[in-house]
């Protein structure tokens, strides 16, 4: 019979293979492991990264997103790329009216949108920067751009402290401001612009008989013991409570719509879009278009708007920019007072060939005609084609790019064109002055065989004028 102490020393060669082969393995897996583990996050994480002291804004939106754990799963499949713009940008640059319709109930998925915009499921670092498009967590298309000045840029914001926090799972590189993705800032100006014209509901009065003083569409059936669908005191004496509501329009003096708010949401969306700040900045700064275009909203006034980019407005030159009031004459000439979208105008053209658009710059109108499967502007040279269709429109506003700054055809006539007609209408004035002194001369000599020639002292004048000229020449 084996004693206990031979026991002992049987099981602790069996004890030592089992730490050895099972429980170290698992204890080194999860030291070294910085990624998910059973659904929690390790402290060397780029999501807890985020916690830091200049990063807290943008943390709590990911938190009042729900995004943890979506983000967390994302750290478990990728290195992440995180663009957070710091705690001072958030404060200064973020509009009140976007950040309200950001934390209302309704519209978690457009913050959930605007949040996964900042994540691309792939490391890059600031060293290695590339100039390319990559896809975002939120599913949109963001543009990275490096400079050969070394400013790198992630959409409309700048890199401003590259590489600020390198973990294993991720980098973070911080920006001088919030990236908005095009879907949701166009989620904001609908929702916004909807609200406004609410009030304004799209039903007429209901329509008495003035005979039976009854309706004369029967009302739907309603429940028993609701009140009646028109009270006797209606019907005996219709007054103002059930006249239609005043349609807005110009000269209504109603301002139904904030044609101003509408203006700045359009100018936004073209300085989001990219390649037409040009443009905006003469609605802006260099004069006070924007705010006669808000007016004419205000007033129930539609415009479709025909956008040159900044190659076109580069081509523009001093002399053109310099007489007074010659910004504002160029972008009148590309407002439309229509509402007109690239399929409208498209199917017009290819329907009539030449369609004649009005412009804010009267009388001068814009001709449109189809071409290589676009719409075609202007003639000649200076035409322009519709490469950038419908970059905003809300249903009282429409943006269309184009390619050229467009100029109506009687400003392209040379100075020389318009020399030789001036030289033309000077020879044709000398020509007709002599024609007519020989008529008025013929005239009074006829006059003057039955008439005192003294009663007619025109021709007195030219007969004392023409003996004074024939003694000089003797």
């Amino acid at each position: 019979m084996d004693s206990p102490l031979n026991a002992r020393f049987f099981l602790l060669p069996l004890m030592a293979t089992l730490i050895f082969t099972v429980i170290m393995p698992a204890l080194s897996s999860l030291v070294t492991s910085p990624t998910v583990s059973g659904g929690q996050i390790n402290s060397n994480s780029v999501l807890v990264a985020l916690l830091d002291s200049h990063y807290t804004e943008i943390a709590e939106l990911v938190e009042k997103a729900l995004l943890l754990q979506t983000l967390e799963e994302a750290v478990g499949r990728h290195n992440l790329t995180v663009f957070a713009p710091r705690n001072e940008a958030l404060e200064r640059g973020l509009d009140p009216d976007f950040k309200r319709f950001l934390f209302e109930p309704g519209n978690l998925k457009s913050l959930q949108t605007l949040l996964l915009f900042h994540f691309i499921p792939s490391r890059i670092p600031y060293d290695s920067f590339p100039s390319a498009r990559h896809r975002t967590l939120s599913g949109d298309q963001m543009i990275l751009s490096s400079s050969k000045s070394g400013h790198h840029r992630a959409d409309l914001a700048g890199v401003v402290h590259p590489d600020s926090v390198l973990r294993p799972d991720g980098i973070i590189h911080g920006i001088d401001r919030l990236l908005v993705p095009r879907s949701v800032q166009e989620d904001f100006n609908r929702r916004r612009n909807l609200a406004e014209i609410s009030a304004v509901l799209p039903t007429g009065s209901p329509e008495v008989d003035p005979r039976t003083h009854r309706l004369k569409k029967p009302a739907p059936p309603s429940p028993a013991g609701s009140p009646p669908a028109l009270p006797i005191y209606d019907a005996l004496a219709p007054g103002p409570d059930i006249a239609p509501a005043p349609a807005p329009g110009p000269g209504s003096g109603k301002h139904w719509f904030d044609g101003h708010r509408q203006i700045k949401d359009f100018i936004q969306t073209l300085i989001l879009y990219g390649g037409y700040n040009e443009f905006a900045d003469i609605l802006v700064n260099l004069t006070s278009l924007a705010t006669e275009m808000g007016r004419l909203v205000s007033e129930g006034y539609v415009l479709t708007v025909l956008a040159p980019n900044d190659e076109a407005m580069a081509k523009l030159t001093a002399d053109q920019l310099s007489e007074p009031g010659a910004p504002e004459q160029i972008i009148y000439y590309h407002l439309i007072p229509e509402y007109q979208t690239e399929e409208s105008m498209y199917n017009a053209v290819r329907r009539f060939g030449k369609v004649r658009y009005d412009t804010l710059r009267l009388p001068h109108k814009i001709v449109a005609r189809e071409a290589d499967g676009s719409v075609k502007f202007g003639q000649g040279e200076g035409s322009a084609y519709l490469f950038d269709p419908d970059i905003y429109t809300d249903g009282r506003i429409s943006v269309q790019g184009i390619d050229t700054v467009l100029f109506p055809p009687e400003e392209s006539l040379t100075p020389a064109v318009g020399g030789a007609k001036k030289a033309a209408h000077v020879v044709k004035a000398a020509v007709s002055k002599p024609i007519r002194g020989k008529l008025m001369e013929l005239s009074c000599r006829v006059l003057g065989a039955f008439i005192d020639r003294s009663r007619f002292t025109t021709c007195e004048e030219r007969e004392r004028d023409r003996d004074r000229n024939g003694r000089k020449a003797k």
